[in-house]
């Protein structure tokens, strides 16, 4: 079987584990999605995610609120993410551990790279919570950051759109889809793929990212198999 990425992270956004309910963990979608991580883990593929949590809260609820506060409430929904699609995923008979850069040292591992690095090893998933641990910062830059630490070859961003376009597919029926960017594309002409921190991150790195839709989960195979899906995005943008 032929595998072109050994070793990825796996960005899914909050709204993802969400489901057609649009909002906090749909149990069939999670356990849809641990399914296809089983399969690329049973592959050999090394795994680490990194999950957002805009399923359960996203931004300031109103402009009173401290910005501060309402990034650390941003990163405890990102745990129950993590919690919940790890659950799943020892249901299924994968190891997994959940790593969150705010202690929590009951429910969670505290991040640590040389820590993180044994469990991938040994064949387990990772999974990093509360993003950085820094307000101001998105969890694509938690995907950056963590994928750049564990020596990834590839981030996974799987996104409820199946590629990168020029415009929001779902109200302009002529956007333009792309199947290779440049990070200067990204960063020039505002495509939304992820903001300016994570793009910049990944493109000092020299790290790929594959942009694909996880409205079939099984498109996680496919990526890692180096099947023409989605939209990558490196520094030659080819």
């Amino acid at each position: 079987m032929s595998i072109k990425y050994k070793k990825v992270l796996l960005k899914v956004s909050g709204e993802a584990l969400a489901g057609p309910q649009g909002y906090g963990i749909d149990e069939k979608t999670v356990n849809e999605i641990s399914v296809y991580i089983k399969k690329i883990v049973d592959m050999g593929v090394r795994v680490s995610i990194v999950v957002g949590g805009g399923n359960i809260w996203r931004g300031r609820s109103s402009e009173n609120m401290d910005r501060t506060r309402a990034d650390h409430m941003g990163m405890l929904a990102t745990a129950i993410n993590s919690l919940a699609l790890c659950s799943a995923l020892e249901a299924i008979g994968v190891e997994t551990r959940v790593e969150t850069a705010i202690e929590m040292r009951q429910i969670a591992e505290p991040y640590i790279r040389g820590k993180a690095m044994r469990h991938l090893d040994k064949g387990r998933v990772v999974i990093f919570g509360c993003g950085t641990g820094n307000p101001f910062m998105s969890t694509d830059t938690a995907a950056a950051l963590r994928a750049v630490e564990m020596d990834v070859d590839v981030i996974l961003l799987a996104k409820k759109v199946d590629a990168v376009y020029d415009s929001d597919p779902n109200i302009n029926p002529d956007a333009k889809r792309y199947t290779n960017l440049s990070f200067s594309d990204i960063l020039t002409k505002n495509l939304g793929v992820m903001d300016s921190t994570a793009a910049s991150l990944c493109r000092d790195n020299n790290m790929s990212i594959l942009v694909f839709g996880l409205n079939d989960p099984e498109n996680i195979v496919r990526a890692v198999k180096g099947q023409k899906i989605g939209t990558l995005v490196n520094l030659e943008g080819k």
